[in-house]
């Protein structure tokens, strides 16, 4: 295959290992490390009403468009009632309805959502409000007080905060005095101030949610001022006319109309309550690629059994010790026996840990090298040679276990955990190398498994890297790309530079 074969084909498979990779981390929300959590927070509205013998029917507006929020899950508690969400003309609202009811009732709304800066906070543009229609002598005063706030401002978002510094002022000019008699609320303030910009042509609304922070079991209801400027809708402090957003803050409902309206009830009250939990960041992300269809969380390692899980998170660090072996031999020229050698005595690293791994395996190797050279003298055929071996490994494993048992070193337990097939080929493969090469050589390609199977663990071992893999396992194509790279390089390794030093000196 041609060498330009071979860059296409890496291409290809790092284009699609990223691109599902992004996906799944950008649109998802999967988490790049492991044990995160993210802050959750779950507000309860209670609508307490009497109701005589008759139907009753319940609507709430509930949050619509939440900027810089993202809706996890939302319920209902209502006894007896059917439960359905619409949309009306300030946005969704919940909706209950009983054929039936007598007495107190109370009716629970739910919605939990966490942060997420990527939600669009835009909305449709809004046509040019028409003149509200204002009495005498309000409509005068609204007049002049709009034409003197636009000679001193020159845009959308100076004549808001304009307006807002005046009729905030403690002293009042008369006209502003006029149209905030009578204003006892946050709300009535803001419709007020959503009148008087309707009247010049600017589209506002008024914009109720919650700050959320922490615990709340009483939580107010805060009234804002969403104005658009005929790009963006603009948020405003009615307080101080500054343009801001609160930090955290949930929309609950837009508009001027009444936050729920009962039928058939009388008494209504709503309450609101606020409490804050940390989910698991991987839940959250499954939870809204179901929301959303995509048929990643099917092929999501998560959705596996638990034990299978624990299976696959060891599993899948086999390539990137593959990767590993191929660097530290193609690439760098450190000689090792076996090609997947190196690899699963790193897995057995990670049972035994690093030290007493490193002096399990150097006794297992040394006590069979020695007594394979005792078998030499039998001259046994190749199968029955290797047979032997495997028989002498294992009586080895379990002579060192007992032998470490007695001596209270529980440790030496783990020697089982070694691959015994493994180290029997490769005390066959040394003793071989032995022979036809040398101690030396022998030696060397022992010691240089030792440390590719030590490099090995090390990246095998690393949390943050085996979470990434578990949870992008499409991150292996990328590995895959690399792997097939390093297959084609012919060049020198960082060993053989030393060995030909002498040569580029001349």
């Amino acid at each position: 295959m041609k060498q330009r074969y071979v860059y296409v084909l890496a291409a290809l498979l790092t284009i699609v290992g990223l691109s599902v990779f992004t996906y799944k981390w950008q649109v998802l929300g999967f988490p790049l490390g492991e044990d995160q959590e993210t802050p959750v927070w779950t507000v309860e509205s209670a609508i307490s009403f009497d109701s005589g013998p008759g139907s009753i029917k319940v609507q709430l507006h509930v949050p619509t468009l939440t900027p810089g929020f993202r809706m996890l899950n939302e319920n209902s508690v209502s006894r007896g009632y059917g439960f359905s969400l619409n949309y009306g003309s300030g946005g969704r609202e919940a909706q209950w309805a009983i054929r039936r009811a007598d007495g107190e009732q109370t009716i629970y709304y739910r919605i939990s959502v966490y942060e997420d800066d990527s939600v669009d906070q835009s909305d449709t543009t809004p046509p040019f409000p028409p003149p509200p229609v204002i009495d005498e002598p309000f409509k005068t005063a609204v007049d002049v007080l709009v034409s003197d706030v636009r000679d001193h401002s020159a845009d959308t978002a100076s004549f808001t905060t304009e307006l807002l510094r005046r009729v905030n002022d403690r002293s009042p000019d008369p006209n502003v005095e006029l149209l905030m008699a009578g204003v006892d609320s946050n709300a009535d303030f803001v419709s007020v101030v959503t009148t008087i910009l309707a009247a010049a042509r600017i589209p506002a609304r008024m914009v109720r949610g919650f700050p959320l922070s922490g615990r709340q079991r009483s939580a107010a209801l805060v009234a804002w001022l969403e104005v658009h400027d005929g790009d963006q809708w603009l948020y405003f402090n009615p307080a101080t006319g500054e343009e801001s957003f609160p930090d955290r803050f949930l929309v609950w409902w837009r508009g001027n109309e009444p936050l729920v309206n009962v039928e058939g009830g009388s008494n209504v009250e709503v309450g609101f309550a606020i409490q804050q939990n940390h989910l698991d960041a991987v839940a959250i992300a499954e939870t809204q690629a179901a929301q959303r269809g995509t048929s990643a969380v099917d092929f999501s390692l998560y959705s596996l059994p638990i034990q299978t899980q624990a299976v696959y998170s060891v599993l899948l660090m086999i390539p990137v010790g593959a990767l590993i072996m191929v660097v530290m031999r193609n690439l760098i020229g450190i000689d090792a026996f076996g090609t997947f050698m190196p690899v699963l005595i790193a897995l057995a690293f990670r049972e035994t840990k690093l030290l007493w791994g490193v002096v399990l395996f150097t006794l297992l190797v040394a006590l069979g090298l020695s007594i394979r050279f005792l078998l030499d003298r039998l001259r046994l055929l190749l199968v029955p040679r290797l047979s032997a071996v495997l028989i002498v490994v294992v009586m080895l494993m379990l002579f060192i276990s007992l032998t470490s048992h007695r001596l209270g070193m529980e440790t030496g337990l783990s020697v089982a955990l070694f691959p015994m097939v493994i180290i029997a080929m490769t005390i066959e493969r040394m003793s071989v190398v032995w022979e036809e090469r040398g101690a030396a050589d022998a030696m060397r390609a022992g010691l240089g498994s030792l440390v590719v199977a030590i490099a090995a663990y090390i990246f095998m071992g690393m949390p943050w890297l085996e979470h990434l893999v578990f949870t992008f396992p499409e991150l292996l194509l990328v590995i895959l790309a690399l792997v097939v790279l390093a297959g084609r390089y012919t060049g020198y390794r960082l060993t053989e530079l030393r060995r030909f030093k002498a040569l580029s000196t001349d």
